[in-house]
């Protein structure tokens, strides 16, 4: 039985690594027009009505002639997600700092973090209403409350993480816990920290998203769903694939963002980059 060469693997991967941008940009971008030119010849071939499924051709028209309307409904639920977002990042981080300094807040905290997380947001959204009358600020908790906790239990396992060698150092040196934290804890934590804000940005879109069919969100304040609510009321399925659209596209430019910031901030020295 042959046993595996592990340099021949680690050549594999960093071979991977250098492929060029434009590769990695072409093979994706190929996928999706063989994809959209099948789903096209199909809608075509089938005759299928709009109304049951659109073909993307009319996808697009209906995005050009319903910016007026799509274009601002898209700004509220990306400024919703983005702010939410933000929250969470500083919220979690501040916690997970306060679990890592000390496990009486962890124990007697964290329990609740998961309660927030298990907790359906469509039975949420309804009580906050309630509570709440502003109906953008039920909006932003609702997507702060699914984005907080990746941020949270990723940041506190990072930071619980750091080598127990090092530590033994730090302690030897007599370092402060300022100087731990900033030095060794810190360090160790960013690519768990940046594993669980991948997950954040497109769950702080669901939650945005969610809330706003939960809550049925309307008027100049309203976001992409209540664009697939008028083209469900109207049967103008373009639109909602339009609005679906929207909503997709800002999921990948998401990922991309925070992928790209996890390369820029870890690239030389994590083992993730080399």
């Amino acid at each position: 039985m042959a046993i595996a060469d592990p340099s021949s693997s680690i050549r594999e991967r960093r071979t991977s690594a250098r492929r060029p941008m434009w590769v990695r940009v072409a093979a994706p971008a190929l996928v999706a027009v063989l994809f959209l030119a099948a789903w096209e010849t199909l809608i075509r071939w089938k005759e299928v009505q709009p109304y049951v499924a659109p073909a993307p051709s009319a996808v697009s028209a209906t995005l050009v002639d319903q910016w007026g309307a799509l274009g601002p409904a898209w700004l509220v639920t990306v400024r919703t997600m983005l702010l939410a977002l933000m929250l969470a990042v500083a919220g979690g981080l501040l916690l997970a700092v306060l679990f890592a300094i000390s496990p009486a807040i962890e124990l007697s905290l964290f329990p609740y973090a998961v309660m927030l997380q298990v907790t359906p947001l469509v039975a949420t959204a309804p009580l906050l209403t309630i509570w709440i009358e502003q109906t953008q600020v039920v909006l932003l908790v609702c997507a702060w409350i699914v984005a907080f906790f990746p941020i949270l239990a990723s940041t506190t396992v990072g930071l619980r993480s750091a080598d127990p060698g090092l530590r033994d150092l730090f302690d030897l040196y007599g370092a402060s816990r300022w100087q731990r934290l900033r030095l060794l804890l810190a360090p160790t934590a960013l690519p768990y920290f940046l594993s669980g804000l991948r997950t954040a940005v497109n769950l702080s879109l669901v939650g945005t998203v969610v809330a706003e069919f939960a809550t049925g969100a309307t008027g100049k304040q309203s976001g992409l769903a209540a664009a697939v609510f008028e083209g469900q009321y109207r049967l103008d399925t373009p639109l909602m694939f339009a609005a679906l659209a929207l909503i997709a596209l800002t999921g990948i430019i998401g990922y991309f963002a925070t992928h790209l910031l996890s390369r820029w901030l870890l690239a030389g020295w994590h083992e993730s980059t080399l």
